[in-house]
């Protein structure tokens, strides 16, 4: 007969063994978020690891005896519920998204949230200048996310904070949005990661809660992200004459930009860990949304040879780039390599 296991055992096993299910429950600091549930569990008890549950419950700062008693019960039931299962009646979700509809001012009430949310907005539109300390380019963030982000199949970011947490494959995990938030000033903005509770963070997230107004939770929405592009093999000396022709005019004919218009290469530009340094990226976004003056004119073949053109050039480094993509499922257009396997 198998010994008897301790209460730490115990609740190490009830915690544990949800975590390898990816996304599904996302445990984060704010508690327990299960999307094929449909609901989230606050909790005080914030399980990221083994390590970390097995600290809550026996370590020197271990929740008390009857708290873990109650809080076992609860998510025995939650785990469980947790678990992929076919969705049954009332229960399916539509795989239909979510038309595309971007949120008045009007909807919000709230005078001093409504001053937070046109702030984030202006960050977000004059982040070089407004945020210099944590800016290391030339970039502004609406560069790359229109319109204020509500561009329609340009990276908008209209619904984006009701599809957070999300887990992210570059990652290897669970991000909420001020994770992503810093991602792209890393990256993209080459720079540093804004504080948290911050009020410039705080500000950028109320913008983008108040571009979610109406979405349900985990949605798909019409108009996220950008058209994929079937690849191509690609032409850097195409690229280069159609620069000349069609993008020369406002990024400057070295690529390195303008005060007005973004530097697409150099050391004013995203760093080669940004999302844009990959060429399918930057060919989908280059065919949806360029030229300036004519969006959705090139051909696709015109997008994936300037791609390829402004990938080639210099641009900054991201120090830790390697370490991306830590369960070793790097996408096939990675500038770089990365030392992590596939799992078998």
């Amino acid at each position: 007969m198998p010994p008897a296991r301790t209460f730490a055992q115990e609740a190490v096993s009830v915690l544990h063994p949800a975590l390898p299910v990816r996304g599904c429950p996302v445990i984060d600091a704010f508690g327990i978020v299960c999307p094929s549930a449909g609901f989230r569990l606050t909790t005080i008890c914030h399980c990221f690891d083994a390590e970390m549950i097995t600290r809550r419950v026996t370590g020197r700062n271990a929740l008390p005896r009857s708290v873990l008693s109650a809080l076992l019960a609860g998510l025995t039931g939650l785990t469980a519920a947790c678990r992929p299962s076919e969705p049954k009646g009332d229960d399916v979700v539509s795989p239909e998204p979510v038309a595309y509809r971007v949120p008045a001012e009007s909807e919000v009430s709230d005078s001093v949230v409504l001053a937070s949310i046109r702030r984030g907005r202006a960050l977000l539109a004059n982040t070089r200048d407004s945020l210099p300390d944590f800016v290391g380019n030339r970039l502004q963030c609406v560069h790359c996310h229109p319109d204020n982000g509500t561009r329609p199949n340009v990276m908008p970011w209209v619904g984006v904070y009701a599809r957070f947490p999300q887990y992210r494959s570059r990652a290897g995990g669970i991000q909420i949005i001020e994770d992503r938030i810093n991602d792209c000033m890393l990256r993209s903005m080459n720079g540093r990661p804004l504080v948290t509770e911050s009020s410039d963070m705080r500000d950028i997230v109320a913008y983008m809660a108040f571009l979610s107004i109406g979405y349900p939770v985990f949605s798909t929405v019409d108009g996220q992200s950008f058209p994929r592009l079937d690849p191509l093999d690609a032409d850097t000396v195409r690229g280069a004459a159609t620069f000349a022709a069609k993008c020369a005019v406002c990024h400057g004919p070295d690529g390195e930009g303008t005060d007005l218009y973004p530097a697409l290469w150099g050391p004013g530009s995203f760093n080669i860990g940004a999302g844009m340094a990959r060429v399918r990226t930057a060919a989908a976004f280059i065919k949806v949304a360029m030229p300036q003056t004519a969006p959705g004119t090139l051909t696709d073949q015109e997008a994936y040879d300037l791609a390829a053109l402004i990938t080639s050039r210099p641009r900054p480094d991201f120090p830790g780039k390697e370490r991306d993509w830590p369960n070793g499922d790097p996408p096939p257009d990675v500038a770089y390599p990365v030392v992590s396997k596939p799992i078998k």
